[in-house]
């Protein structure tokens, strides 16, 4: 097995087993973080200046 794999492996088991020990309360609680700066209104406009830069570099 290569190391690269075997610390990637590792690294995956590691994230599941403390990921498990959190439990839903958790994780519900960092979904919320995200969701709601995801739904910012500063990040939804930079998100739709990014889209329209992207749509008008693409178009030239």
């Amino acid at each position: 097995m290569r190391p690269r794999f075997f610390v990637i492996l590792v690294i995956a088991l590691i994230a599941y087993v403390l990921g498990a020990r959190a439990g839903r309360e958790r994780y519900d609680q960092m979904m919320g973080a995200v969701t709601s700066f995801w739904n910012d209104p500063g990040f939804t406009k930079a998100r739709d200046d990014a889209r329209q830069a992207a749509y008008k570099a693409r178009t030239r």
